[in-house]
């Protein structure tokens, strides 16, 4: 069964000038056997990128071994069993570039292998054809040898692994909302941590790291887009010729993360840790947004209260009452979370949780002026429309379209328009605070 879905966007970039630029973008989608083949044609880059999106319900006890998959993948292969190997081949290939990464969306985990490459417009013909054969290569045809991986190159991957893992705590600002989100759920999807647990990665063996590509590749989702000014015919058949096999295959819909409990007061902690700057993360749960809430209302909400160097925190605790280095909100709508992270000193953290609830208070009520939404929803359109600078944010837009049923960018800033001030009380009166969370700093002397 196969199925075409074609969207024409015209998208209109202000620049310095009055001078408006059109760009076309063309999408078409087939179902290819138990895969989904995404192409995007525009004439905008002259690149070809290409995007092989596996996804699996997230299982902890996985992380690691995905992380270190995709790692090995993207290594070495049977054809190409060195990195050197690979680095020739990419360089025959004029450069062409892999890269990977493995990440959360809600309650599943994707693997990224993507690949970018020049247009055969600006190389030779049939490149691209060679590029698709190199990234099948790295796919199907890993450095394995008596059904066990590699050894040299598995080592390597350890190695690196464990300086990965351990290395997570040198970026405190991140460490420390880890830990927030550890207090905050434990035992939730949204705590797991990405780069994955050294528990895991002891358990892990040449063996049965080979055992689990073979369960991957039968049992992942894939999303396979390619994005530039490409032929749909001819990329069609390349991919049919190259990516021949049968994986799992079904439309995804229990993507959200949903709450039941509630905290009627938020949890304050505090721990001792060697930095001299504290760092403050507070998590706050969201419940019961409708759709056009999440996709919308909570956007606006956001940059006005701190999502913003215009936002009511950064006005107010940084630049008003210099209470902090820096602090922000960031909203997740799929795991229905808020957080605000700040860096402070220790003798401050009363002061900041207590005007960052009096500012929280104020979006409740209303206080915040037509204006304020009305460059939020400028700044938002902004962010969109800089999207199409990126090809692996167009195909980011697509793949939510895909898997969340969410609007393209034309649509997307269609219904921004259409927040109201309401629509922005009504979403602060469904965020809830839960756990307020220190990490190290000093008191002031």
């Amino acid at each position: 069964m196969c199925y075409n879905i074609i969207y024409e966007l015209q998208i209109k970039n202000k620049k310095i000038s009055i001078i408006k630029k059109v760009m076309l973008l063309k999408y078409l989608k087939k179902v290819l056997g138990s895969y989904n083949l995404h192409m995007i044609k525009t004439d905008r880059f002259k690149t070809i990128t290409i995007d092989l999106i596996f996804r699996k319900k997230i299982v902890k006890e996985e992380i690691t071994k995905r992380n270190f998959l995709a790692d090995m993948l993207t290594f070495s292969s049977k054809n190409y069993p060195t990195r050197r190997d690979m680095a020739i081949m990419q360089q025959d290939l004029y450069s062409c570039e892999l890269d990977f990464s493995c990440y959360r969306i809600g309650n599943y985990y994707n693997t990224d292998i993507s690949l970018l490459c020049l247009n055969d417009k600006y190389t030779e013909k049939g490149m691209f054809n060679k590029t698709v054969e190199y990234l099948a290569d790295i796919i199907f045809n890993p450095n394995v040898n008596n059904n066990r991986f590699d050894s040299t190159s598995f080592n390597i991957i350890k190695n690196y692994t464990v300086n990965q893992i351990e290395g997570a705590k040198e970026d405190i600002r991140k460490y420390s909302i880890l830990k927030m989100l550890e207090k905050m759920g434990a035992n939730e999807n949204y705590a797991l941590h990405g780069f994955g647990y050294l528990e895991d990665l002891e358990k892990i063996d040449e063996e049965n790291l080979y055992e689990y590509y073979k369960e991957f590749m039968r049992t992942s989702a894939l999303d396979i887009f390619i994005l530039g000014d490409i032929d749909f015919d001819e990329v069609e058949k390349i991919f049919k010729d190259n990516f021949k096999f049968d994986i799992y295959h079904k439309r995804d819909k229990d993507f959200i993360i949903t709450h039941e409990k509630i905290r009627k007061i938020p949890r304050q902690i505090v721990e001792d840790y060697p930095t001299s700057q504290g760092k403050l993360s507070i998590g706050c749960k969201i419940k019961d947004l409708s759709d056009f809430e999440r996709d919308y209302a909570l956007a606006i909400f956001n940059m006005i209260f701190g999502g913003s160097s215009e936002s009511k925190l950064f006005r107010d605790v940084r630049e008003k009452n210099s209470l902090c280095y820096y602090i922000n909100s960031s909203s997740n709508k799929i795991d229905n979370l808020l957080f605000i992270t700040s860096g402070i000193t220790k003798s401050n953290f009363k002061k900041t949780i207590a005007l960052i609830k009096k500012e929280f208070k104020n979006m409740q009520k209303g206080n915040f002026t037509d204006e304020e939404i009305d460059k939020a929803k400028t700044r938002y359109i902004s962010l969109v429309d800089e999207m199409y600078d990126y090809p692996g944010q167009i195909i980011s837009y697509y793949y939510a379209s895909e898997i969340l049923d969410s609007a393209l960018p034309e649509e997307r800033k269609k219904m921004i328009a259409k927040v109201t001030k309401e629509d922005i009380i009504n979403v602060s009166k469904k965020i809830y605070f839960d756990t307020i969370y220190l990490l190290g700093g000093e008191d002031d002397e």
